[in-house]
């Protein structure tokens, strides 16, 4: 049974569950649509990623996992590749992310989705709809929480939606849905060193 959680909310994924090793964490969202009479709407390029914290901290630009670099250096977190348009139904980015081998050094994963060259398009997440942030157990495809980002983001052009992050010898998932400014994944990164 999927638990929907409420910004700031958290949710324990792994105690009492020897067996979740392996996660599939999937972002979505839709572009909001017509424009005016027979008009389109501009692709909006949205980009998931994961920021890999050591105590909380942004330590090495190959901790970033991203479409430009889609698995960490020790194959625990994998990026599926980029949507560029963001049509469709279902997951528009997926991130698998195994948890029993990420290294120790890193207490956090932070998952982030940033419009693309937002400055230049003169983009933000006005433009968007319908944006989410879930965690599947791959081995049954059972979805054990979802985080619907539903608050008004007009003008932010990034949003850092979830944290799944190490509490004792158990993995935790916070529903964030932070809304930024920060034209880039560089920009965001910043704000972890």
């Amino acid at each position: 049974m999927t638990i929907s959680l409420q910004k700031g909310q958290r949710i324990d994924l792994t105690k009492g569950k020897a067996d979740l090793s392996r996660i599939m964490v999937g972002l979505g969202w839709d572009p909001v649509g017509k424009t005016g009479f027979f008009k389109s709407a501009p692709n909006v390029d949205c980009d998931a990623s994961v920021i890999m914290l050591q105590d909380d901290r942004f330590t090495d630009k190959k901790d970033l996992v991203y479409f430009g670099n889609k698995s960490s250096n020790d194959g625990s977190v994998v990026h599926s590749g980029d949507n560029l348009t963001g049509d469709g139904d279902g997951d528009d980015e997926v991130i698998m992310v195994d948890l029993k081998s990420v290294p120790n050094k890193y207490n956090k994963l932070v998952f982030v989705v940033n419009i693309y060259d937002c400055e230049r398009r003169k983009q933000d997440f006005g433009m968007i709809k319908n944006a989410y942030i879930r965690v599947v157990n791959p081995q049954n495809n059972e979805e054990i929480t979802r985080f619907n980002l539903s608050d008004n983001y007009s003008g932010q052009t990034t949003l850092i939606t979830g944290e799944i992050y190490r509490h004792n010898d158990e993995w935790k998932f916070a529903a964030v849905g932070t809304g930024t400014t920060d034209p880039g994944l560089s920009a965001i990164c910043n704000r972890y060193t």
